[in-house]
């Protein structure tokens, strides 16, 4: 009985690997076009824009005036945001080291709080 299912299921896998092979393979006619991509003139010209504007800081500045949030523990767990839509991915952060520990996302930082 189990070699019947073993069968019916590599002939299903065997039949799911024709499918993608075939729906998958590159075709003459199928050239995808871009439309609307910027081009490196325009690119470079707005960020040379931006970065003459000395009234505005920039994202490192804003994100290095906030001070090390303080956890009670050895792990943080960082989501960027408390709105979960404006965060981003959760990370857990070891609070082992003394120096501060910064998220590789929105560059928080945190460090432990020692209660002695």
């Amino acid at each position: 009985m189990a070699t019947i299912g073993a069968k019916r299921g590599y002939a299903m896998a065997s039949n799911l690997l024709k499918a993608i092979k075939t729906s998958s393979a590159p075709s003459s006619t199928s050239v995808r076009r871009f439309s609307g991509v910027v081009n490196s003139e325009i690119t470079t010209s707005h960020t040379a824009k931006w970065m003459q504007d000395t009234s505005k800081k920039s994202p490192m500045e804003l994100i290095n005036e906030v001070p090390p949030i303080k956890v009670e523990g050895r792990i943080a767990a960082c989501e960027g945001d408390t709105n979960p839509a404006l965060g981003h991915p959760i990370e857990f952060i070891c609070l082992d080291k003394p120096e501060p520990a910064i998220c590789k996302y929105c560059g928080l930082r945190y460090v432990q709080d020692h209660h002695h």
